[in-house]
């Protein structure tokens, strides 16, 4: 496979290895590995750390690698962005594929033919390999245009990281101008990302995909989503990072796609962004549910 590839891993072998046999399988010729170090305080995950970078070493394939692992533990928002950065250094465009996101052979094929085509659409910032609408909209065509950013598995280009903002420099001016409302099709959605984009910039909650989702609000930009769900999480379980609790995103079947029929405009799906909002903002009971099965999971591993 030409197209390069940043594979990033932490501490879960397990998972690890199962992305990167689909991986292998593609036999990319630039590989890219970039794996956070182990927190001090939590007992046991050097060894864990360095069950999942072994997972890494049989390369049985003609391929230029690049490692980059860091000592010390950065944390998700530096660690990851810093590893895209580095990618992005050294690569035009690419795949991004986390240790937890297992992509089906289409996946690869896709995010390549998508990432030739619109390489100079500015406006078209990355490709993702998620549907997350419960029942995809039956279309002649193998991909919307998304406001959504959906990093379970996916694709861009350096042109396109160049504007991410991860400290959400611009932010204070951004909502003070409510432009927000210029981009969500209520009040309920716009609600939904200024409460999160505060948590964020407020540094409340460790993690750098909602700046991500931020950069491609400011800058207007779309998001490639495919028909189908060409990606699935396995990672939800107690020794993830922040994917927990189960939902109804995780471990979802991943399918194959054949030969891609584009569509012939570039618009984005407002009717379809606007079912995967409805589906992906809680309902005060789903609220309630979270809640409890959080403290659930608590529960589960204190000590007997």
């Amino acid at each position: 496979m030409e197209t390069p590839i940043l594979f990033i891993i932490y501490n879960r072998p397990e998972p690890t290895r199962e992305v990167f046999a689909s991986i292998r399988a593609m036999k990319p010729k630039r590989l890219f590995i970039a794996a956070d170090g182990p927190r001090s305080a939590q007992q046991g995950e050097v060894g864990c750390c360095l069950a999942a970078r072994r997972v890494t070493e049989n390369i049985d394939w003609p391929c230029e690698i690049f490692r980059k692992y860091e000592e010390k533990n950065l944390g998700c928002r530096v660690g990851v962005s810093s590893a895209i950065n580095w990618f992005f250094d050294n690569v035009e465009q690419g795949i991004i594929l986390e240790d937890d996101c297992l992509p089906s052979r289409s996946f690869f094929y896709f995010c390549e033919e998508l990432l030739a085509r619109y390489a100079d659409e500015e406006r078209v910032m990355m490709i993702s390999g998620n549907n997350f609408i419960p029942d995809p909209i039956a279309a002649k065509f193998s991909y919307r245009f998304s406001n959504y950013a959906h990093i379970w598995g996916w694709a861009t280009w350096r042109r396109a990281w160049q504007k991410y903002d991860q400290r959400m420099v611009s932010y204070p001016q951004f909502k003070k101008e409510n432009l927000i409302s210029n981009i969500c099709s209520n009040k309920k959605e716009a609600t939904y990302w200024v409460k999160l984009f505060d948590r964020v910039y407020d540094g409340k909650i460790d993690t750098w995909d909602a700046q991500w989702q931020y950069s491609i609000f400011k800058e207007n930009g779309w998001c490639v989503v495919p028909k189908v769900n060409l990606v699935s999480n396995i990672g939800f379980g107690a020794d993830a990072t922040h994917t927990k609790i189960a939902t109804a995103h995780s471990r979802l079947p991943i399918l194959e796609m054949g030969q891609l029929a584009h569509p012939p405009n570039i618009a984005r799906d407002v009717e379809a962004d606007r079912r995967e909002m409805v589906a992906i903002i809680p309902t005060s009971q789903q609220k309630m549910i979270n809640i409890l099965r959080t403290i659930y999971g608590h529960l589960q591993h204190l000590p007997k």
